[in-house]
């Protein structure tokens, strides 16, 4: 948000600026979305619950920057629950071809139900942040993914593996 209201300083952006910027917490530790819903910019700590292990900062520092942001800008917040993240994974893994761990499920299903309350249009173009890899949390998925294979760690193990798992398939 800052570089895009110094670009807009500089005359690189012209007309309005129509950036807004959102904010996607799990639910089990959202505090800073939860002073966007109710339009507080006292951040109220809280006890994380949630499977977002890299978001469970119950006292973020910056909780107010971020409440500021998102006000200045337009912008709105969304909690996800635990099995909205799940889901998030999994929409982005089945549409996209990216495992990401929780935190790009945070995201994704905070701005489906963005999208789906109509606070973004769904004409707009959004961008989403996904900064980790699933293999962070893999666990989260585990109990939802259909076939658990071990094998040992060769190609040709893999080969098998997966001619092993066609033929169950077909």
């Amino acid at each position: 948000w800052k570089a895009i209201k110094e670009l807009k300083t500089l005359g690189l952006i012209d007309g309005p600026v129509k950036t807004k910027m959102h904010a996607a917490q799990a639910l089990g530790c959202g505090p800073i979305v939860t002073m966007i819903k109710s339009d507080s910019d006292v951040l109220k700590p809280v006890r994380p619950n949630t499977i977002a292990k890299s978001l469970a900062i119950g006292n973020p520092a910056d909780g107010y920057y971020a409440y500021k942001v998102a006000k200045e800008s337009g912008g709105f917040g969304e909690h996800a629950t635990d099995e909205e993240i799940i889901e998030g994974m999994l929409l982005l893994a089945r549409t996209e071809g990216i495992f990401t761990e929780t935190a790009g499920g945070v995201t994704v299903a905070a701005t489906k139900k963005l999208i789906e309350t109509g606070v973004i249009p769904r004409d707009e173009s959004v961008v989403i942040s996904i900064t980790g890899n699933g293999l962070k949390t893999p666990d989260a998925l585990y109990d939802r993914l259909d076939a658990h294979v071990k094998i040992k760690p060769s190609l040709s193990a893999f080969d098998r593996a997966l001619a092993d798992l066609k033929n169950q398939t077909s």
